[in-house]
């Protein structure tokens, strides 16, 4: 029951630090606490899987923000390119969407899947499923492993259980606890990348609809409606609240805040009309076209659900014609398409999380090596750091290379 590495986790982070420990000729083990290995890929994308972005390893540091310099050798050693090319080498064709995320050919998951576990099964790595780690201390100059059926003995560990985002696919957020219980600090786990809960009725009866592009800025109206955070893309109207692209991406914010149900998001679902364009172009087509409902001035790029509940938000009958349109009218219209107000509640938790924010402190990991400094022999791959980024594939990417180097370290 002894081994070089034992890699704790068979996730994104998991699966590659095991393939590379084991190519390079050392006795493996990929421990998995579920029945089945990769289960988070399998679910990510809508089952279609995000692989990563159509970037360079800058864009990828970039997205991340300033942590984001912490991932400089991860990617030196497998970037977003060579990762595509990893897949395809297994048979998995890829496709560049419009937004620039990367997924399979066949929009199936399984295939991403499949490719990594190949690789693994060539490797000689062992893999067994269905054992979770129940202990992890350090004994000497090696670790003791205990799992509810044997006790193992590791010189090198990595802790790859990825954070406590959708904790039905197992990751409740174990690696936390032994790693603390190690020595390290926990920066509080959050949930990152969640669809935002709202009250507002007007946002519950518009479930279904998806505006492509739209910009929102997070408010705290406390401190004088100062912007926590914007951002943009696609927004999708959910029975709950808000979801979409944009809807999750602002979310680490509104989970980050210390009172989030006392936050306020403004909508501006025109992000490229300006305010006195827009009140110029209602104007021309209230002259143009009066005897039409004020409806049907409004700029096409917006559906007609929308429109009338904006209407309805600047107290509009949308049975008004065009020409009734006073200029006080016209000002409280461009309000409410340019600075939609949503009182919010906060995110739908770790269960709808797509990644976790906070972790393990990136000062107290080697960023050339993924070895903690606190702990030798112990490695920390993954979401299991303190390390998120925006939707995109961008996580998963850096689930991959941390992954790739931290087997390449031990």
């Amino acid at each position: 029951m002894n081994w070089d590495v034992v890699v704790i986790g068979a996730g994104a982070a998991g699966l590659v630090a095991a393939e590379r420990a084991a190519t390079r000729g050392l006795s493996t083990l990929l421990l998995e606490k579920n029945r089945r290995p990769g289960v988070k890929i399998l679910m990510s994308g809508g089952t279609r899987c995000n692989l990563t972005h159509a970037t360079d390893e800058r864009g990828i540091v970039t997205a991340f923000g300033a942590p984001g310099r912490f991932l400089h050798s991860a990617l030196a050693t497998l970037s977003p390119q060579e990762l595509v090319a990893l897949v395809e080498a297994e048979g998995v064709a890829t496709k560049v969407e419009e937004t620039g995320k990367i997924f399979p050919v066949s929009n199936r998951a399984t295939d991403i899947l499949a490719a990594f576990l190949a690789r693994l099964e060539r490797s000689g790595c062992a893999l067994s499923l269905g054992e979770p780690l129940v202990e992890l201390q350090r004994e000497g100059e090696a670790f003791r492993l205990v799992t509810p059926t044997r006790i193992l003995s590791a010189r090198r560990v990595v802790v790859t259980t990825g954070g406590q985002s959708y904790p039905k696919s197992g990751t409740t957020g174990d690696g936390y606890r032994w790693s603390t219980e190690l020595g390290h600090c926990l920066v509080p786990p959050r949930p990152a990348l969640a669809p935002i809960l709202t009250a507002e009725r007007w946002v519950h009866e518009l479930r279904g609809v998806t505006i492509p592009d739209v910009v929102l800025r997070l408010v705290e109206p406390a401190d004088k409606s100062r912007v926590l955070d914007t951002r943009r893309g696609s927004l999708l109207f959910a029975h709950f609240g808000l979801s979409g692209p944009v809807a999750l991406d602002i979310s680490r914010t509104v989970s980050g805040h210390a009172r989030p149900a006392s936050l306020r998001l403004d909508c501006d679902f025109l992000p490229d009309v300006g305010t006195a364009a827009l009140e110029e172009h209602l104007r021309r087509q209230a002259a143009a076209e009066g005897k039409k409902q004020i409806a049907s001035i409004v700029p096409a790029a917006l559906p007609r659900r929308l429109v009338d509940a904006l209407l309805c938000n600047a107290s509009l009958n949308p049975e008004k014609k065009a020409a009734e349109l006073s200029k006080q009218d016209s000002a409280a219209l461009v309000r409410a398409i340019k600075q939609a107000a949503v009182a919010i509640d906060g995110t739908r938790g770790f269960g709808h999380a797509e990644v976790t924010a906070g972790g393990i402190p990136l000062a107290e990991v080697d960023s050339r090596t993924l070895e903690s400094k606190l702990v030798p022999g112990l490695f920390l791959a993954g979401e299991v750091l303190d390390l998120d980024g925006p939707i995109g594939g961008y996580n998963f990417q850096a689930a991959f290379s941390t992954g790739w180097l931290a087997g390449l370290s031990v």
